[in-house]
């Protein structure tokens, strides 16, 4: 039988944590978004695999992540083109990914949307950075922002809005990473 499981949530929420954990456990391929759209932004490199598939914790919350975020609002095709290879691994099966979008895309696989409030998913995240954590709240909340106006111009979804989608939605608020 073949698996997908789609981890959906903010910056921050406990993505990447339960993506890897899920993916140990059930032996299922593991990939993590944030790095294939930042290889497509980069490289203009319309051929994914798994191999790109490298980490890529607090970039979209950098000065170099923003710069690729302002090349998402220029153009839209990044977005189109990631989203067409996530589709098509998600046709393969048993594979779980962090995707801000495939929860709402996709019409195949167990989705799980992750909550946790602006502040716990700041904290988290200036916990793997060098900066504050206010210039890591600002940066999160630019970032969302321009995210969800992506999103909304190109599939007509509000990011963090009709839930209803998500075969279960965790509150992430008090959980650890581990």
């Amino acid at each position: 039988m073949n698996k997908v499981v789609i981890v959906s949530g903010l910056s921050g929420s406990g993505k990447s944590n339960l993506v890897d954990k899920i993916a140990e456990e059930f032996n299922l391929k593991c990939i993590h978004t944030s790095a294939l759209l930042k290889e497509i932004i980069e490289n203009n490199n319309t051929h994914l695999t798994e191999e790109n598939n490298i980490g890529n914790k607090g970039l979209w919350e950098s000065s170099k992540g923003r710069k690729l975020i302002e090349k998402r609002l220029e153009q839209s095709e990044f977005d189109k083109i990631l989203d067409k290879k996530l589709l098509e691994f998600i046709e393969q099966g048993n594979i779980v990914m962090d995707s801000w979008t495939m929860g709402y895309l996709s019409k195949k696989g167990f989705k799980i949307w992750l909550n946790a409030s602006l502040e716990t998913r700041a904290k988290r995240i200036t916990k793997r950075n060098c900066r504050t954590f206010e210039e890591i709240l600002k940066a999160i909340k630019s970032k969302e922002e321009k995210t969800a106006e992506i999103y909304k111009k190109l599939y007509g979804f509000t990011l963090g809005e009709e839930l209803e989608k998500f075969n279960l939605i965790i509150d992430t608020e008090n959980l650890s990473e581990k």
